[in-house]
C-alpha cells in the first residue's frame, strides 16, 4: 500500500529533508513551498528515489490557496499524513521586534499551521483516519528575550497540537508535535551565535519520520537540549531572568 504525504515548507531545510527521508517508491509527495526553483530541486531529489512528486507554489498565509491546494492533493490521492511545516524565525538580533516581524511570525507560524490542518482534517475526519504532524520547537517551552514572538509562536503550536491529539484520537486521526533543537537549516544559518548541539537535517528528518511512525506524541531531540529546556520551563522565572537575558539574540527578520 502507497503512502500519500503532503508537506509544507518543502523547498528547504527541514521540509526538504523529510521529503528526501520520506522518498520512495511507495511514496506520492504534494510538496508546497514559496521558491519555484529549490522546490522544483527538492522534486527531482525525490524522483530520483522513486517517489511520485507533485510541488506548487503556495504561501501557508493564504488560507483559501491552501485550502484549494489540499483539496486538490487530496482528490488526486488521498492524503494519509499532512506536515504542517512551513515557518519563519527571526529575533530581536536588530534591536528590537517590530510590530511587522512579530505580525509576520504568528501569520506564518501559527495562522499558516491553521490553514494547513484544517482543510486536511475537513477531510480525514469522515474517513476515520489519518495523521497530522505539527512542526514546533523546543523554544516553545520558555519563552526567551532573543525570540519574542518566535518563541510564542511555537508555544501556541505544541499546546494546540498536543490538545487536538486528545481531541481527534477518538475519530481515529493521529496528531504528533515535532518539537526540534538546533538543526542547520538556511533558517538557523542566520544565528550568529553558537548552537549547541547543532544538528545535520538528514539526521532530524530520520528522527521526526521515525517518531511519526511510532504515533509518539511529541517528538523533541536532541534529548540533552531537551532536558535542559524543561528543566528552564519548571523552574520559576525569578531564578531564570538573570541567566536568559544575556543569552544571544536570534537575528532580525
Amino acid at each position: 500500500m502507497g503512502l500519500n504525504i503532503l508537506i509544507t515548507g518543502g523547498s528547504s531545510g527541514l521540509g526538504a529533508a523529510l521529503a528526501q527521508a520520506y522518498a520512495a517508491p511507495n511514496v506520492f509527495l504534494f510538496l508546497g513551498g514559496r521558491d519555484g526553483a529549490r522546490l522544483d530541486s527538492v522534486a527531482n531529489l525525490c524522483r530520483a528515489k522513486g517517489a511520485r512528486v507533485e510541488a506548487s507554489l503556495v504561501n501557508v498565509t493564504d488560507a483559501a490557496a491552501m485550502a484549494a491546494w489540499i483539496e486538490g492533493c487530496d482528490q488526486l490521492s488521498p492524503l494519509d499524513l499532512v506536515i504542517a511545516n512551513a515557518g519563519l524565525s527571526a529575533g530581536t538580533g536588530g534591536g528590537e521586534e517590530t510590530a511587522a516581524q512579530t505580525k509576520a511570525i504568528m501569520d506564518t507560524n501559527v495562522q499558516g499551521v491553521l490553514n494547513t490542518i484544517h482543510p486536511a482534517l475537513a477531510l480525514m475526519k469522515p474517513r476515520g483516519r489519518g495523521q497530522i504532524a505539527l512542526m514546533a520547537s523546543l523554544a516553545g517551552f520558555r519563552g526567551l528575550a532573543g525570540a519574542p514572538a518566535y518563541c510564542a509562536s511555537k508555544a501556541a503550536v505544541r499546546v494546540y497540537g498536543e490538545s487536538l491529539r486528545d481531541e481527534l484520537a477518538p475519530q481515529g486521526i493521529k496528531v504528533n508535535v515535532i518539537c526540534p533543537g538546533f538543526v542547520k537549516t538556511p533558517m538557523t544559518g542566520q544565528n550568529g551565535f553558537p548552537m549547541p548541539f547543532l544538528m545535520e537535517a538528514d539526521k532530524a528528518a530520520r528522527i521526526m519520520k521515525r517518531g511519526l511512525e511510532r504515533n509518539k506524541a511529541r517528538i523533541t531531540f536532541p534529548w540533552l537540549l531537551a532536558a535542559l529546556v524543561w528543566l528552564l520551563a519548571a523552574l520559576s522565572p525569578n531564578l531564570t531572568d538573570g541567566l536568559l537575558r544575556h543569552l544571544p539574540r536570534k537575528g532580525g527578520g
